[in-house]
């Protein structure tokens, strides 16, 4: 059934709408001291659209094969995934809250594991579709955490 795709993507587009309001490469961002292998701009956008699309392949997968009652663990899981997807952007970006971003990706983080493991029972394809969103969300913690160690007068 093509519903849970058509929902999944719904629901992601507030979500990558709202991160890409908050996130400001401007002044700010581009003064703060970052690692030599900081990936360029333009692959954020590419490597998000590309995990997004693999986040509704997976969802839609799993909540195809799920019962009602799983259905709304999936629901509870993906709902909280996507909660912490957004908010980074808010609190890295738009609040200069860099030291609390690395919490809050952290978190995000686990999350993306949980999600993972809520859909595999269902289609071990669902699983690793969500891979590369916690590779990518590894790289950004790490970024994230050079960019505090580098930057301690931005953390005050």
């Amino acid at each position: 059934m093509w519903i849970p795709y058509v929902v999944t993507a719904a629901a992601l587009v507030p979500v990558a709408v709202a991160g890409m309001k908050a996130t400001d490469v401007g002044p700010w961002y581009r003064e703060l001291r970052k690692p030599k292998w900081n990936p360029p701009d333009w692959a954020f956008g590419v490597v998000w659209t590309t995990i997004y699309v693999f986040i509704i392949a997976s969802i839609g997968l799993a909540w195809n094969k799920a019962s009602d009652a799983q259905q709304s663990t999936l629901l509870w899981v993906v709902g909280i995934n996507f909660l912490l997807n957004g908010l980074w952007s808010f609190v890295f970006f738009k609040w200069r809250q860099i030291g609390w971003a690395l919490v809050e990706i952290a978190v995000l983080w686990v999350s993306i594991v949980v999600m993972m493991l809520a859909v595999f029972p269902y289609s071990n394809l669902s699983g690793w579709l969500l891979f590369p969103y916690l590779a990518w969300v590894t790289i950004a913690f790490l970024l994230n955490t050079s960019i505090y160690l580098k930057n301690p007068k931005a953390n005050a």
